[in-house]
Parts: C-alpha cells; structure tokens; sequence
C-alpha cells in the first residue's frame, strides 16, 4: 500500500523507507514554536528534567504574541520568563514588541517553515505550515519542552481523508468559506487526529493565503495536521525567503484514504460559523437577521496582506455602522507596513476602525476586543467556543474579511454585496 503526503515526510525524516497508520515512529524536528503562554511552562519542564542547552538555537522559535503589549501583570511575567529564556539560549529565532507577528503568519513569512519540513508548535493552529507542504502540528508544552531539549518528538503516524479540489472560487469567496463549508460537512471531529490532504484541480486557484487559512482551521475538524502539495505557487512563495533546501512529496497513487471528498470550489457560498462551534455553519440565505456589536479582521487565520486588502476595497469610502466597533489587526510587522503603504490603514480609520498593533489578543478572549453579556461580534478568527471572546453568555460569528468588512458596514450580518 502506497503513503500519503503526510505519512511520506513523516518516513523520509524517520529514516524509514515507509510507515502506516497507527504506527509509533521517533521522528527528528525541523522546528519547535513556543508563544509567550505556552513556553514559559515549557522552560519549567525543561530545567526540571535537568535540561541546560535547546538542541539546536536555530530551530526553537519563540514569538510573544497573545497578551502582547502585555495586558497584565501576569502577561509581563510571562513576557519577562520567555526573554530571559531566550537571552540564556541565545535563540535565534525570538521576536518581541516591535517585530513580533502572530506565529503562524510570521514564521512561514521569514522562511522558517519550508516543504517537507517536520514542526511541533505549542499552539493548535501550527497546522498552518500544511500549506507549504510540511507537516506541522500542535502539541502541549511538555512535548515542547522535550522537542527543545532533543530535537525530536514521538508521532502515531495518521491516517488521512482526502479532499478533491475542483473549479475556482467566485468572488466575495474565499479560503475561509471553503474550509468553514468542510468543518459544516464532516463536524469538528470528523477528522480526529486524522490528516486532511488538500489535492486536485482546484489547489491551482487558491492562493497560498487561501491555503494559510486552510490549514489552520484543519484543528477545528480534529485534523492532525492540513497539508497542500507543492506547486508553482508554494516555490515562488518560498523563494527568497530561505536558503536551506526543501523537498517536495506527492501522495502515491494507491495511497489509503479513510474517505474521499469532492468539493467544487465554484459552488461554495460565503460561510458563517454561528455560535457556538465552527461546525455550526450557514450560507446567507439561512443568515436571518443578526446584529452585530464588534467585527474583528485579523489573527493567524486571516491577518494576511490579502485578508486586508479585501476588508479595505469593501469599507472604501464607507463609515462602520453606528454603535458598532471594528478592530483591524495585521498578523506581522511586515504586513502592517504594506497595508499602511497601499493606503489600507487609512481606509480604515477613516471608516471609523481600530488598528492594532500584531497580536492575538480578541481571538483567545485575551484583550483588544473583549465582549460583554449578550453582545456578539464577527471575527475572522478561527475559533467560536463559549466564551472563547469574552461572556459566556457572548457570541462569536466566524466568518472571512468579505462578510467581516461588510458586517461592520451593514450593522449586522451580511454579505459584501448587501452594503
């Protein structure tokens, strides 16, 4: 039986020459990610065990972007252990206030996630990387600690569901509406622990941002890992951006797939995730009225160059709904310099938006953006859990930058053709 994209980057840097699903395999690291939440736990772990040198200061990855600027005395602290940390092991790789982005938008943006490319993250969206053809997954800050110290970490080698791609997106249409119809389809665990393989015709149409977007919310179907094969786009995407030699896998072609799906990218309507899980989606027609209180448009699922360019051709010369906030947050320092270069930073605060400096923040009901009782906000983050932007008697509508934009000029839930 042949091996899926997954299961061959997962072989090759075993040094197997093939693996199987459910298989317990020791498999070297290309890259560990912590975040100013998850490392500091991580550092405890990893002077506990006696542990005094990071296998490789090039290849841990430290970006502190969820309680940045710091909001507290708690989320100094933390800042403070991750810096300290950070000087002692001379890492590499650690960005804070100033050249910090959200981690998943800024380690492919300096190359340091290439195809073929084995990275654990401290954070469930490290999925992400899946668009440059690695296999990049999240893991808890003990697995962290323990990749720190040796470069390596323990996988149960998954199986996958294969997605068919066919046709190109229409406008108003993009990554986050296609992988929102998924999750609506199959559920938030219909890919549990499972590798979701993006592949067909219609990889060819979607932007690599589209793909970003794609991957990151693999998490939020249960996916192991979401993974795209290399093209024209991945390469002119990592060009420039490394020096170091990357490889690039295709699935065989009697490679075993747990179940096969065709999606038909012309046919997918902007998509919603309703309150309160991302599976609970809905397409304008089943909408109803519902007004909005604030619209986030960032995070590492949707804070990219494309995403604000989108939000900025909508909200051209138009006012954000009265009564209604808008906080707009650029996912790196790079991307906030080109917005404000093309003129879409000022669209926005002249549309009566907020802009942020790089940072998590509402996503994880951290700051910036906080609801109260009864209050529900759009956001173009990737997660809708109870509670997960503020009250627990709060509610998160996920959506992308279109229905976003247009959302915070309508007032309420609507499409980029409706304002």
């Amino acid at each position: 039986m042949g091996m899926t994209m997954s299961q061959k980057i997962l072989a090759r840097k075993a040094g197997l020459a093939h693996v199987a699903k459910g298989q317990l395999i020791e498999v070297p690291l290309d890259g560990v990610l912590g975040n100013d939440v998850t490392t500091p736990p991580a550092v405890a772990e990893f002077k506990k065990h006696g542990f005094t040198k990071v296998f490789d200061k090039d290849r841990v990855f430290i970006t502190l972007d969820h309680f940045t600027p710091n909001k507290d005395i708690q989320a100094a602290t933390q800042c403070k252990a991750c810096r300290e940390f950070a000087g002692e092991q001379a890492i590499t790789h650690f960005y804070d206030i100033g050249e910090v982005g959200i981690e998943h938008a800024l380690l492919p943006e300096k190359g340091l996630v290439i195809p073929g490319d084995v990275v654990i993250g401290a954070d469930s969206h490290t999925c992400t990387y899946g668009a440059l053809g690695a296999f990049s997954t999240g893991v808890g800050s003990t697995d962290m600690a323990a990749g720190m110290a040796s470069g390596k970490a323990w996988f149960k080698v998954p199986e996958a569901i294969q997605f068919r791609l066919t046709g190109k997106l229409n406008k108003w249409v993009s990554g986050k509406d296609v992988i929102l119809h998924i999750i609506g389809m199959i559920g938030v665990d219909g890919a549990l622990y499972k590798s979701m393989e993006f592949t067909g015709e219609g990889v060819a149409s979607l932007a690599m941002d589209d793909r970003f977007t794609i991957a990151n919310m693999a998490i939020e179907a249960g996916g192991k890992n979401g993974i795209f094969p290399v093209d024209e786009q991945t390469i002119a995407y990592v060009d420039g951006r490394t020096s170091r030699e990357y490889s690039v896998f295709e699935a065989d072609s009697d490679a075993e797939y747990e179940a096969v799906y065709e999606i038909d990218l012309s046919a997918i309507q902007p998509t919603v995730a309703f309150p309160s899980l991302p599976e609970n989606t809905r397409t304008p027609g089943q909408w109803g009225e519902v007004k909005v209180d604030q619209v986030i448009i960032g995070s590492c699922t949707n804070g990219r160059i494309s995403d604000l360019a989108v939000a900025a051709e909508i909200m051209e010369g138009k006012k954000v709904a009265k009564g209604l906030r808008c906080i707009v947050i650029p996912a790196t320092q790079a991307v906030y310099m080109e917005a404000l270069q093309k003129g879409y930073l000022e669209t926005f605060i002249k549309a009566g938006a907020a802009v942020s400096t790089p940072t998590c923040g509402p996503c994880l009901g951290g700051h910036m953006g906080i609801l109260a009782e009864g209050e529900t906000a759009v956001s173009t983050t990737n997660r809708n859990f109870v509670g997960r932007m503020g009250h627990t008697k709060s509610g998160v509508y996920l959506a992308s930058p279109a229905v976003a934009a247009a959302s915070a000029i309508a007032g309420k839930l609507a499409t980029p053709d409706q304002v």
